[in-house]
């Protein structure tokens, strides 16, 4: 007899709730990230994060990937891809862009995503969205230039990109181009099953990076507090959120799904507030509520496309 396979199903829960906690847990990973970029050097933090979150993922995905395998070794094609790119390099970007730049430059460039969702829909699967969901763009990227400039034009206007930034938007276009990939995941394939192969072969992708980065750059200091970040953003950043996203791609589609990004910078705003000790302004309120408007905007009448995959 077999024996009964672990249970984690969000397929219940809406879609919105699940496209809200996602970027809530990224939030909480990039500030975590930025606190520990003196002692964990940014190939170690993208090891250790998918090493604990495989570690999570194992006892829940395993008796599903069990009897899935041969559909794997068909389809290694589309897995490899989303692997490297959606776990192991656009992490390891994000976390070299958050040596060189702020948490909250961090999670407002993320914002970027849905724009790049869009140019990406646009040129390669001729997709636009419609006037509502325009309106809820423009309206959401008004709350992130809000935020991004203190409310000043002045600021705005002498805006500069850094190192890091850059860094920072070339993991979101990986992002954008993983969110665009995910119509091409195996349909017979089980959520779990596809997080752990793809989790593993990012986990491969980053290997030889973290044991040159060990023996040429710098080493990582391990304390308790370091372990105890591990293990939070290998269960919530790395386990949970890539679930709840996946699932919510598949419901309402990347375009929608994309506008949800919009959602880090409230978070990272709000957790910077609660836990760095850095004031929340009135410019952030207006940009909080822009960004919350221009969601309501888009998903009000969205209609719910059919699923790109199936459990």
């Amino acid at each position: 007899m077999h024996q009964p396979i672990p249970r984690l199903s969000p397929q219940r829960a809406s879609p919105y709730l699940l496209l809200t906690l996602a970027p809530f847990f990224w939030a909480c990973n990039w500030i975590i990230g930025r606190g520990l970029h003196a002692d964990v050097p940014p190939m170690a933090m993208t090891f250790f994060r998918w090493l604990f979150g495989i570690a999570f993922m194992l006892p829940f995905a395993w008796p599903h990937l069990r009897h899935q395998w041969p559909a794997v070794r068909q389809h290694w094609r589309v897995l490899i891809p989303l692997g490297v790119v959606g776990v192991g390099i656009h992490n390891s970007f994000a976390y070299i862009g958050l040596n060189n730049t702020t948490a909250t430059n961090g999670v407002i460039l993320n914002s970027t995503i849905p724009i790049m969702i869009m140019a990406l829909s646009w040129i390669f699967l001729r997709q636009r969205l419609g006037k509502l969901q325009l309106m809820g763009l423009l309206v959401s990227i008004a709350g992130v230039l809000a935020i991004l400039s203190h409310g000043s034009w002045a600021q705005l206007a002498g805006l500069q990109l850094n190192r890091g930034d850059l860094w920072v938007l070339a993991s979101m276009l990986l992002w954008s181009i993983y969110t665009l990939m995910l119509r091409w995941r195996p349909p017979e394939l089980h959520m779990l099953s596809f997080l752990l192969v793809i989790a593993c072969i990012g986990e491969m992708t980053v290997l030889p990076l973290f044991l040159a980065e060990h023996w040429f750059v710098r080493q990582t200091v391990f304390t308790g507090d370091a372990l105890l970040a591990f293990a939070s953003v290998g269960l919530f950043s790395s386990f949970l959120s890539y679930v709840f996203w996946n699932r919510g791609v598949q419901q309402v589609g990347a375009n929608v799904a994309g506008m949800f990004v919009h959602l880090m910078p409230v978070f990272g705003t709000l957790l910077a507030w609660a836990f760095l000790g850095e004031r929340l302004q009135p410019f952030h309120v207006a940009g909080i509520a822009l960004i919350l408007g221009g969601i309501w905007l888009t998903t009000r009448k969205a209609a719910l496309p059919v699923p790109l995959a199936a459990e």
